[in-house]
């Protein structure tokens, strides 16, 4: 592993490196306060290293290549050059970490004609402090919090970093792991030590298996079977024999999604659980594929890989099913920001930093891959401090009727796309475990960093290779790499493996690391032989790797050999069949007790100023400065933009597609459902709400509620606790009342389980029981999409659905700082019909805007579309009495609507949609609100509550940053992004 030190370094900072220094700075005062006291700037280099001398000439090309001279200075110096500067870190991917910056230097480099370069890449900051500070301490302190993941970082304080390529001799060795003699105890040991994630039951099962067949497991036997069986592959919790603490049995949770499709059986339907994605019919030419993926733990341990390499698998499910992406979506739960360093659990990042990192990262993939991002949700608790959430979602467009008969014996195995490196592995079982304060230790192999490049040069071979009927069968190497892909493409067949023909990144790996590597940007094709030629020049053509793995069987036997040696051979059946059910008990949840009372009194007299803090909320405010860092444009299709209104800064209900390709004009609207506040009250409440909002929010911007679709993602603590596996019982139980309810089919699903933290005295935290929905929707003309905005002076605003009394677990109380009585939303039994009513107003064009009462209730709704139409409103309630004007004001109620409409249809509005007027619009930019004797509770501005909305508030009360907005969220993406978040950026 030879050094690169004697080698040359091209040092790249830009033009406005000390604006963006004093930026970091203040950043990282505002996250360590007084252990950064004195920091003035800290300026960001970024340093490629090429892997051989250079001449003046050389160095001049590369430089004139990847040097922007507009924005950007640079500075060769020699590894034996010291630095200028008299405080500084250098900060450089570890040895086998993928480094996509070094490697497309080096691709520049190659392009301009040097053969053989290789180049990684790294980063110098420079640190200014205050005369008479501790700037050994601040530089420490700043480097620990911001710049350095030791994950996947070397680093080193006012010195060049080692920068090394991996140069390890290639291994072929197969390690044969005794398993038949072991105790109960020594399996357990075994277990732990390889991270393999499995139940006591399910090692017996293997210990018996090889007892069977008179022989002890290969190491790549072994990690398979951990892969394959593990909670993230196979779903076991999922598909488990679960009875309630009194032995009444329950039906497995996933069978009761299935069911509940297969009840509905809509005939638009394409295929539900069975494929990488689901599919529905979009319109006579095409079908739409649609997926949400978690990539929670690796987003704790390293924010920028783990949610950029989350956007990159997502994006392959969906090209697993022979479809093009054409958007992604995604959904972010974070600790408060203003978390103070020192109440952190130790080995956990600061979620000031998860957030930026996680941000930059989703940025970074969509914007480089071409996709836009059109839909997402922020929100900030303190559960979720340790263990953020990261939901990806990637929609895409395939032919109408396209049918792959499959893999024959015979057919070859082809993988297209990325090398094979050390990234990635044990990733599945990794995510299937609980994490601790030594995950990072443990866990560092399963850190991926993606190229999203790569990824697009593959989406375009796997089209042209469809079209030409090149391929079939599909799938992507994602949890578990080739072990996954040709382990389930294979499962019924078998097949014959040859893993010397898979490209590798680097040498030294050993071979099952090659077999489980989950390395990006790959997937496993079924070829016929006689299309080998014609898929190989398309794969040439886009200069995408493509290798030859081996055949497919017939007597469903996986043989795989590595270097003339057998690694595994293992029957199918065994790997997908053979593991045994878990039995597990279920207890009834019990809501935690209420803390705290209302002083409805007090909030009707301070409804103005309470009504502020509700629009600054974390879970309700703006989210303009992440969102307009992502692209939401490209590709042309988007019609249903994040922001709407006059100025495009006011909210939307959901995001609208209309692709290019499909000229049926017809619309595609995808909308979220969460509530991470009240699924530990009621789970199964707070399921059915997330129902009925996603729904919602498709039917409010013109979405025909008959024809849509429905995705689950469970996010949840360690179900082997028998209380909150009641609570996932529950919720489950609730999505499939909500399916029938709504006559809404779930086509697509994901569980994310042991979302716990385990500190280093032992104690457990739980995230709170979170479930996200996502809607389909079918608009039948894209352009005459309903937006949220205010329209015009002097139209009526009519509220459709319930009183909202449902204040439990609401916004309101979160700003209170308390959890009183009452009961949070649930699913609304009359929501279908309201909807249909409300769906067919908007086609006879009697509704001129809409919006969905959610998040803070009727009162932010309407302050929400003054906002976007720079229009005053005047509301009256429908009481005086201060619980019940509370209620009307914030309650949370599921199943309501605000719409708009002018004087001369309100009538036949209200009754065909059984909606009364609460008030009008007018051209005065002020909300007034009325009790129903008259009294003015809210007086505000539309200016007020614009500022309060688009603040940079935390979760309670008004905390500003203490960089103001400009400095957090998608500004930190490119220049600003600092640390392991930047590699690619």
């Amino acid at each position: 592993m030879p050094s690169l030190n004697s080698s040359w370094r091209l040092e790249v900072q830009p033009r406005d490196a000390e604006l963006l220094g004093l930026r970091l700075a203040a950043r990282a005062r505002s996250v360590l306060g007084d252990a950064a006291v004195g920091l003035v700037s800290v300026e960001e280099t970024t340093l490629f290293v090429v892997d051989r001398d250079l001449d003046d000439t050389e160095r001049d090309a590369l430089a004139r290549a990847v040097v922007d001279a507009r924005t950007q200075v640079h500075h060769w110096r020699a590894s034996s050059e010291p630095s200028s500067d008299e405080s500084f870190v250098e900060v450089a991917l570890r040895t086998g970490v993928t480094d996509p910056t070094g490697e497309a230097f080096a691709r520049a480099a190659q392009i301009l004609g040097f053969a053989a370069i290789s180049a990684r890449s790294g980063k110098r900051f420079s640190f200014r402090c205050e005369a008479g500070a501790p700037a050994s301490q601040i530089q420490a302190a700043v480097t620990a919090a911001l710049l350095h993941n030791d994950i996947v970082d070397d680093v080193a304080f006012n010195a060049q970093v080692d920068v090394r390529f991996a140069s390890d001799a290639a291994s072929d060795h197969v390690e044969i792991v005794p398993v038949r003699l072991l105790s109960e105890a020594e399996l357990d040991v075994l277990c732990k030590s390889r991270g393999l994630a499995l139940d006591p039951a399910e090692l017996l099962t293997v210990q018996q298996f090889y007892v069977s067949i008179d022989r002890d497991p290969t190491d790549a036997e072994l990690e398979s079977i951990g892969q394959t069986w593990s909670e993230h592959c196979a779903h076991k919790t999922f598909r488990a024999h679960i009875t309630w603490e009194d032995g009444t049995a329950i039906t497995p949770l996933l069978r009761q999604l299935r069911n509940s499709t297969d009840i509905l059986a809509k005939p638009w339907v394409i295929s539900a659980f069975v494929d990488n994605a689901g599919i529905i019919a979009f319109d006579d030419a095409y079908d739409i594929a649609i997926k949400v993926e978690t990539h929670n733990h690796p987003s704790a341990i390293e924010p920028f890989g783990g949610a950029n390499t989350g956007v990159g698998g997502v994006i392959r499910d969906v090209l697993g099913v022979a479809a093009d992406a054409i958007a992604v979506t995604n959904i972010l739960c974070f600790g408060p920001t203003d978390t103070r360093t020192e109440d952190l659990p130790k080995g956990v990042l600061h979620p000031q930093r998860i957030r930026d990192g996680v941000i930059a990262g989703i940025a970074d993939y969509g914007n480089k891959i071409g996709l836009p991002t059109v839909a997402g949700a922020i929100v900030h608790q303190e559960g979720f401090t340790a263990n953020p959430l990261v939901f990806a979602g990637c929609i895409g467009l395939r032919p109408a009727g396209l049918v792959l008969r499959g893999p024959i014996p015979g057919d070859r195995i082809i993988a297209i796309g990325g090398a094979t490196g050390r990234d990635g592995i044990r990733g599945a079982t990794f995510s299937s475990l609980t994490m601790d304060a030594t995950t990072g230790d443990v866990a560092g192999a399963s850190v991926q960093i993606g190229d999203p490049i790569i990824e697009k040069l593959v989406s375009d071979v796997l089209t042209e290779a469809r079209d030409a009927g090149l391929f079939v069968g599909i799938t992507d190497c994602g949890a578990g790499g080739f072990s996954s892909a040709i382990g389930e493409i294979a499962a019924e067949l078998g097949a014959d493996v040859n893993l010397d023909a898979a490209p590798l990144k680097y040498p030294g790996l050993a071979p099952w690391e090659v077999w489980l590597s989950e390395a990006q940007e790959r997937m496993v094709l079924a070829v016929p032989a006689d299309a080998l030629a014609a898929l190989k020049a398309i794969c040439d053509a886009h200069e995408v790797s493509m290798a030859d793995l081996g055949a497919f069987r017939s007597d469903g036997q996986l043989i795989v050999r590595y270097a003339g040696k057998t690694l595994l051979d293992l029957p199918g059946s065994f790997l997908h069949e053979g593991r045994p059910a878990r039995q597990m008990t279920a207890s009834r949840p019990t809501p935690p007790a209420t803390t705290g009372a209302r002083d409805c009194a007090a909030i009707m007299s301070d409804a103005t100023a309470i009504l502020r803090r509700v629009l600054a909320h974390s879970d309700v405010r703006s989210n303009e400065s992440v969102v307009r860092g992502y692209d939401h444009e490209i590709l042309g299709g988007t019609i249903g933009r994040p922001f709407v209104g006059v100025h495009n800064d006011g909210p939307a209900d959901a995001a609208v597609i209309s692709p290019l390709k499909a000229s049926s004009g017809r619309g595609l609207a995808i909308g979220i459902g969460m509530n991470c506040r009240t699924g530990v009250i009621d789970a199964k409440r707070m399921a059915g709400a997330s129902i009925d909002e996603a729904i919602r929010n498709v039917v409010a911007v013109g979405a025909n509620p008959r024809q849509v679709a429905l995705l689950d993602n469970f996010s949840w603590g360690d179900p082997r606790k028998p209380a909150t596996l009641g609570q996932l019982v529950e919720a489950v139980e609730a999505c499939c009342e909500g399916a029938a309810s709504f006559s809404a089919p779930f086509v697509s699903g994901k569980d994310s389980l042991n979302n716990e933290y385990l500190t280093t005295s032992g104690d457990r935290t739980s995230i709170p029981p979170t479930l996200v929905i996502t809607a389909l929707g079918i608009l039948q003309h894209g352009e005459k999409l309903i937006t949220s905005d205010a329209k015009a002076a002097g139209n009526a605003l009519v509220l459709v659905g319930p009183a909202g009394t449902d204040l439990r677990g609401s916004v309101l109380d979160a700003i209170l700082g308390i959890d009183a009585q009452g009961t949070v939303p649930g699913a609304d039994t009359d929501s279908p019909a309201r909807y249909l009513a409300v769906h067919r107003a908007m086609v006879d064009r009697l509704v001129l805007s809409a919006h969905d009462c959610s998040d803070g209730g009727l009162l932010t709704t309407v302050a929400e579309m003054a906002i976007g139409g720079r229009l005053g409103a005047s509301v009256v309630l429908r009481s005086s009495n201060p619980e019940e004007v509370v209620g009307e004001l914030f309650g949370e109620t599921s199943g309501r609507l605000v719409l708009e409409t002018t004087e001369a249809n309100v009538q036949e509005l209200c009754a065909r949609t059984g909606g009364s007027v609460i008030g009008h619009l007018h051209s005065d930019p002020v909300l007034s609100v009325t009790a129903l004797n008259g009294t003015e509770i809210v007086h505000a501005t539309i200016d007020s509550m614009r500022s309060a909305w688009q603040s940079q508030t935390e979760a309670v009360g008004f905390v500003k940053d203490v960089v103001g907005a400009e400095s957090v969220g998608a500004e930190s993406v490119g220049a600003e992004s600092v640390g392991a978040e930047s590699v690619g950026a």
